[in-house]
């Protein structure tokens, strides 16, 4: 009889270490799908932070019932305009319908078009991608969820794990990604509104878009910096001053190119790299000045970071 009930005792052991073993933690969902949430940013407007918080709460860190039987890492209901696959799980009522995705990525992919396509959300889209507090808020307001305190948990998410700086971030196109396969180069371009011709930087600058809060435009590889300049009536060397670039001419590679001088520090304190990158790119990145970054990190400015290298910005 003792010996049975040891054997019962070491089975329900095992069997508590193996779905232990299965969970995954917060900083583990993150890394699994930031690159789905970076690329979702830029192809709809959604940011990074407020996508990752919600999978994050949505999903228990992608450990839910719902999220290992659906893919389904938003709590999105099926809604009578659904046509896809679905499952039921008890959640505000009994045996309720959700969507259910053949992957993650289609996972993220809706979410960014049901906020996207739902008027009640479309206020959401006039913020800076960078105010994540806005969106938590704004949220909240149409009525994305129930709980009174989702813009504060969502919030806290974002700030805990410093998911902001996924924000003003762009994927590196060759990285295989689990989630999302290979991300699409050309889509990711397309939807960053590059703009290389005359005609394309005037209506850029009509626009009046920015990025980290500052005028901006995303401008493609053969973009002339000339142009852009006459363009936007700012001094040549000005606009060189702006970026930190020593030479004008033709773009070498799509970047950002900032239209009034950058930050002096970031919103938060470190940035760990997500892949190969230099304080440049870094500096483009977040609208911060080379020259801060250089006083703040002991590195080189063309040095090439590895992945996982930890950034001080202010």
């Amino acid at each position: 009889m003792i010996k049975l009930v040891s054997s019962i005792l070491l089975l329900l052991l095992l069997s508590i270490n193996i779905l232990h073993a299965q969970n995954i933690s917060v900083e583990e969902y993150i890394n699994k799908y930031k690159a789905a949430a970076i690329t979702e940013m830029h192809r709809s407007g959604v940011p990074a932070s407020i996508t990752l918080s919600q999978g994050i709460l949505e999903t228990e860190h992608g450990n839910s019932d719902l999220v290992k039987k659906s893919n389904n890492h938003f709590g999105i209901k099926c809604k009578k305009e659904w046509t896809g696959e679905s499952v039921r799980h008890t959640d505000d009522a009994p045996n309720e319908c959700f969507r259910k995705y053949a992957t993650a990525a289609d996972s993220y992919k809706d979410h960014s078009e049901y906020l996207k396509n739902s008027p009640r959300y479309a206020s959401l889209f006039e913020l800076d991608k960078s105010d994540y507090k806005g969106w938590a808020y704004g949220l909240k307001r149409a009525g994305y969820a129930t709980n009174p305190r989702y813009p504060q948990i969502v919030i806290s998410n974002i700030e805990k794990y410093n998911l902001q700086q996924y924000d003003t971030t762009f994927v590196n196109v060759n990285e295989e990604i689990a989630v999302t396969n290979k991300v699409n180069d050309e889509s990711i371009l397309k939807n960053a509104t590059l703009v290389s011709d005359n005609e394309e930087i005037k209506n850029a600058l009509k626009a009046n878009s920015k990025f980290n809060k500052l005028k901006a435009l995303y401008a493609s590889k053969g973009t002339s910096l000339l142009a852009i300049a006459t363009a936007a009536n700012i001094d040549l060397a000005k606009l060189l001053d702006y970026n930190d670039l020593k030479i004008d001419g033709l773009l070498k590679e799509d970047q950002l190119i900032y239209l009034e001088r950058k930050n002096k520090q970031g919103n938060f304190d470190i940035y760990t790299t997500l892949q190969k990158e230099t304080l440049f790119d870094i500096a483009q990145n977040f609208g911060i000045q080379l020259k801060s970054l250089l006083q703040l990190n002991t590195k080189n400015e063309n040095e090439i970071l590895p992945k996982g290298q930890k950034i001080k910005l202010r």
